[in-house]
C-alpha cells in the first residue's frame, strides 16, 4: 500500500514538471472564453500580442493607473502599443475589464457588465471568433469561414501604420482609414494630429483635422517626393493604388524579422524607426524640423529649432501643465503670470494701462487681422489697447496686423520681424523691482567683456595683416578673377555640362594657354560682392593633393562662378557603376580610399577653421589623370550662407551617405563626414551601390550591403565582397583592413566612429582596428537576429 503511494506521488510529481504552468499563449479568441488580467493573444509568428496594458507612470488627467486593450509588439521590451481600442475611454485598474465574444457575435470589452468598446458590425454568421493575424491586424470573422470577415483593427488605425495595412479612403463606403496621434505619451486618446491621404494620393498633416501643415508632395511611382528617405530600398516595398474604388498607401518589409513602425508621434511629426536590441532607432522625421508642426508649443509659448527644451513661455507665462508637458503635451501651452487689466477696468488695477513688451525675431502667426486703416505703430498699439481681446500687435513692412485671444503657432526665426505682447501692467513693474538689484554686477560684467572683445580685436587685427589681401583683380594669392563674358567664351556658352551638383552645374572650359578648367555656376549663392571675394579667399587658401584646386571665380551683378582644375578622369562614380567607366584595379582602389581619406582629414584638423564637407559621396571624388582622387565641393556651405556647425534645418546631403544624427535634425560635426566615408568606402569595394536593389548572395541580409559586410567580418569569406570585375590579385589583408575601418566609420553614435586622421593612420598601417561592433540601426536592419 504504501509503495503503492509513493509511485502516485512520484507521477503526481512527474506529471507537475511536465506540464505548463498555464495554457499556451494563443491567436485566437472563440465565443465562451474571455481574455481578462495578464492573458493576451498572441500572433503566430509571436511578433504581436494583444490584451490589456496599463498606463499612468505618472498622474496626468485620467490616465493615472487606467487600462486599454490594445496591440503591441510582443518582441519589444520597451512598450510599443500599435493599435489601441478604447483609447477615449480608460477603464480604472480599479475595475477587470475582460474582452469576449457577445451575444451578438461581436467582440466587446466589458467591465462590471457595462459595455465599455465594440466592434459594432453587422454579423451575418451563427458564430465567430477573433484571430490576431501575423501581420498585427485583429480580425473578427466566420468560425467557419475564415475568408468571411466582418471587422479588422486595420480599418481602425490608432496611431500606427503597420506592413500589410490600407492607408486611405474606399472610394465607394466612405471608409477613411486615417492615423491619429495620441494625446500623450501615455494617453491613448485621439490628440489633435491626423494623416490622411487625399484622394490625389498625397499625405496630409493636419492639426485639428483642419490647418495643414506638411504634405508629402506627389507620387513619382517609387516614393513620395517630400520623402526622398524612402527611395532607399533597404526596408521596405512601397505601393500607391488609386483607381474608382479606393486610393490607399501600403508598405511590405522585405525582411519579416525586421521590426518596423511608421507612426504619427504625439509631437505631430511622421515617424519612421526600428528596433534594435535595446531601443528605436528613428531615421526619418515629416516635417524635418519640429517648429514647422502647427501649434506644437500650445499658446503662449515660442518653438525654437535651435532651443532645447523645444518650446518656452513667452515673457509674463508659466507653463499651464508642467505634467503634460512632462507627457509631451504641450497643448494647454501657457497661461498669463498677472490677468490683463484691460484699460484699468480692473478694480486690482486701477488707473493703469497694460504695456507692451517686444518680442523680436519672431514668425508671425498667421491668423493676424490687418488694419490697412492705421498708419503708424502708436496708432496700431492704441488700437490694440481700445480691444480687450487684443493680446499682441506687429506694425512692419506690411502695416499695422493685430491677435485676438491665444496667440498660437508662434515660431523664432532669425530673419523674422518683431511681435509686442501685451501684458498686465503690475507684471511689467515687477520685472523693475528685480533689474535694480543686478544693475552692479551686470556693469562689472560688461566691462569684463569690453576687455575681452579688445583683446580679440587686437587679435584679429594681427591676423589680417597676415594674411592675403584681394585686390581688384585678383581673389587671393593666385586666385584670378574672371569676366563673365570670358567664362561664356571659355566655356562655349556653357554647352558642354560634365554634370550637376548640390550648389550648381559644371561645364568644361579652356583657358588661352589651351588649360582645361571647370568651371561651376552656383545656384542659390545670395552673398553680396565683398563677402563672395572672402568667402573665395578662404577657400583659395586651402591647398592640398587630394582637394581639387580652386584657380579663380567670377562675379558680375548676381552671377557667381566657381572656376576649378579640370579633372579628366572625371568622378568615381562613373567607374564604380556605370558600364562605360574604367574598372579601377584594387591597388588604384585602395589609394583613393586613402587618398580621400588624407583630403578629408586635412579639412577637419588641418585648416584654420574646421570645415565640414557635408556631402561625401562618389560624385564629389575626382580623379586626375594618374587617377588621384581629389575632394570637390568643400567649403560651398558658405555660398549658400549656411552654418552646419549648428542645428541642421533644412536636408542636406545625399540619401544613403547620411548619418543618422543628420536625418534626425540634430546637431553635426565632422563626424558626419565620417560616416559618409564609410559608406563611400563600401562601395569602393564592391563596386556596387550599397542600397541597390540587386542582391549579392542568397542569404537574407543581402539586401543590404553594409550588414553583408559584417557578416563576412564575423564569419570569413571577405573576399567574396569585393567586385568580380577586379582584375588581378587582391590584397584580402587590405580589403579586410578597409572593411573594418568602413564598420567603424558607419557606427551610429558618432563618438564611436574614428576621426579621419586615426582613418589615414589605419590605412597606412601605422595602427591596427579591431574588431568593430554591430551597428545598431544593420542590426535592426538584419531583424535584431545575430548574423549566420
Amino acid at each position: 500500500m504504501v509503495m503503492r503511494l509513493l509511485l502516485l506521488l512520484l507521477c503526481g510529481l512527474l506529471f507537475s514538471l511536465h506540464a505548463p504552468s498555464c495554457a499556451a499563449a494563443t491567436d485566437t479568441l472563440s465565443r465562451g472564453r474571455s481574455l481578462a488580467g495578464d492573458k493576451r493573444l498572441v500572433s503566430s509568428n509571436g511578433k504581436f500580442a494583444l490584451g490589456f496594458f496599463q498606463v499612468g507612470s505618472k498622474p496626468s488627467n485620467n490616465t493615472f493607473n487606467s487600462s486599454y486593450l490594445g496591440i503591441w509588439f510582443h518582441k519589444v521590451p520597451k512598450p510599443t502599443p500599435v493599435w489601441s481600442a478604447n483609447g477615449e475611454h480608460p477603464i480604472s485598474n480599479l475595475v477587470s475589464p475582460e474582452l469576449m465574444i457577445s451575444g451578438d457575435n461581436n467582440l466587446v470589452i466589458l467591465a462590471r457588465d457595462t459595455i465599455i468598446w465594440s466592434t459594432q458590425a453587422n454579423i451575418t454568421a451563427n458564430s465567430t471568433v477573433a484571430v490576431l493575424l501575423a501581420s498585427g491586424n485583429l480580425v473578427l470573422r466566420s468560425s467557419s469561414n475564415s475568408s468571411d470577415i466582418f471587422w479588422q483593427s486595420f480599418d481602425y488605425p490608432t496611431d500606427t501604420l503597420l506592413p500589410g495595412a490600407k492607408f486611405g479612403r474606399n472610394k465607394v463606403t466612405g471608409l477613411n482609414r486615417r492615423i491619429v496621434s495620441r494625446r500623450n505619451l501615455d494617453d491613448q486618446a485621439p490628440g489633435v494630429y491626423s494623416n490622411s491621404l487625399g484622394l490625389d494620393g498625397s499625405m496630409r498633416l493636419s492639426w485639428k483635422s483642419s490647418t495643414e501643415y506638411w504634405s508629402s508632395g506627389e507620387w513619382n511611382g517609387e516614393y513620395f517626393n517630400s520623402i526622398p528617405e524612402m527611395s532607399d530600398p533597404s526596408f521596405c516595398n512601397y505601393m500607391l493604388v488609386n483607381n474608382s474604388q479606393e486610393v490607399y498607401f501600403s508598405y511590405t518589409l522585405l525582411n519579416e524579422n525586421t521590426i518596423f513602425q511608421v507612426l504619427l508621434d504625439v509631437s505631430g511629426q511622421w515617424k519612421v524607426r526600428i528596433w534594435d536590441t535595446h531601443d528605436w532607432v528613428t531615421f526619418s522625421y515629416s516635417p524635418r524640423n519640429q517648429c514647422d508642426v502647427y501649434a506644437v508649443c500650445g499658446a503662449f509659448t515660442i518653438c525654437s529649432n535651435k532651443a532645447n527644451p523645444l518650446c518656452y513661455c513667452m515673457k509674463g507665462f508659466s507653463i499651464r501643465s508642467p505634467d503634460d508637458w512632462g507627457l509631451e503635451d504641450r497643448t494647454s501651452g501657457c497661461i498669463r503670470n498677472t490677468p490683463l487689466g484691460c484699460n484699468g477696468s480692473d478694480k486690482s488695477t486701477k488707473g493703469m494701462t497694460d504695456k507692451f513688451y517686444s518680442v523680436p525675431f519672431i514668425r508671425l502667426p498667421a491668423n493676424g487681422i490687418g488694419i490697412k486703416s492705421t498708419t503708424s505703430a502708436k496708432a496700431c498699439a492704441e488700437l490694440c489697447l481700445s480691444n480687450c481681446s487684443c493680446t499682441a500687435y506687429s506694425y512692419g513692412q506690411g502695416g499695422c496686423s493685430i491677435w485676438l485671444d491665444e496667440l498660437i503657432n508662434v515660431t523664432a526665426d532669425d530673419n523674422g520681424e518683431i511681435l509686442y505682447l501685451r501684458l498686465a501692467a503690475k507684471e511689467v513693474q515687477s520685472w523693475k523691482g528685480q533689474k535694480h538689484g543686478t544693475i552692479i554686477s551686470v556693469s562689472v560684467g560688461l566691462s569684463i567683456v569690453a576687455l575681452v572683445l579688445i583683446f580679440l580685436f587686437v587679435i584679429w587685427r594681427s591676423r589680417k595683416r597676415s594674411s592675403p589681401q584681394m585686390d581688384n583683380d585678383q581673389g587671393g594669392i593666385g586666385i584670378t578673377a574672371f569676366r563673365y563674358v570670358d567664362m561664356k567664351r571659355t566655356t562655349k556658352n556653357f554647352t558642354e555640362k560634365l554634370g550637376d551638383g548640390g550648389f550648381g552645374s559644371v561645364f568644361k572650359g579652356c583657358l588661352s594657354d589651351s588649360v582645361a578648367i571647370a568651371v561651376k555656376r552656383l545656384d542659390g549663392a545670395r552673398q553680396g560682392e565683398k563677402q563672395f571675394r572672402s568667402e573665395v579667399s578662404s577657400i583659395g587658401i586651402i591647398q592640398h593633393v587630394n582637394l581639387v584646386k580652386l584657380i579663380g571665380f567670377c562675379c558680375e551683378g548676381d552671377r557667381r562662378l566657381l572656376v576649378y582644375e579640370y579633372m579628366p578622369n572625371r568622378s568615381l562614380d562613373v567607374h564604380l557603376f556605370q558600364s562605360h567607366g574604367a574598372v579601377l584595379g584594387w591597388n588604384i582602389r585602395y589609394q583613393i580610399a586613402l587618398g580621400v581619406a588624407r583630403g578629408l582629414a586635412y579639412l577637419h584638423h588641418s585648416c584654420r577653421d574646421c570645415i565640414i564637407h557635408c556631402d561625401i559621396k562618389p560624385q564629389n571624388i575626382l580623379l586626375d589623370a594618374s587617377f588621384t582622387p581629389k575632394v570637390a565641393d568643400f567649403g560651398m556651405a558658405k555660398f549658400l550662407g549656411r552654418d552646419f556647425s549648428r542645428v541642421v534645418t533644412t536636408m542636406r546631403g545625399t540619401i544613403g551617405y547620411l548619418a543618422p544624427e543628420w536625418i534626425s535634425g540634430t546637431a553635426i560635426t565632422p563626424k558626419v563626414d565620417v560616416y559618409s566615408y564609410g559608406m563611400v568606402l563600401l562601395e569602393i569595394i564592391s563596386g556596387r551601390r550599397n542600397s541597390g536593389k540587386e542582391s549579392f548572395t542568397d542569404d537574407d541580409h543581402a539586401r543590404y550591403f553594409p550588414v553583408q559586410v559584417m557578416d563576412k567580418l564575423l564569419n570569413g569569406g571577405i573576399g567574396s565582397l569585393v567586385d568580380t570585375n577586379v582584375l588581378g590579385d587582391v590584397n584580402l589583408d587590405h580589403v579586410e583592413r578597409v572593411c573594418k575601418v568602413a564598420c567603424w566609420c558607419i557606427q551610429d553614435n558618432e563618438f564611436d566612429r574614428p576621426t579621419m586622421v586615426e582613418v589615414v593612420k589605419f590605412l597606412e598601417g601605422l595602427a591596427e582596428p579591431d574588431m568593430p561592433p554591430m551597428p545598431r540601426l544593420l542590426h535592426a536592419i538584419a531583424g535584431g537576429s545575430p548574423l549566420m
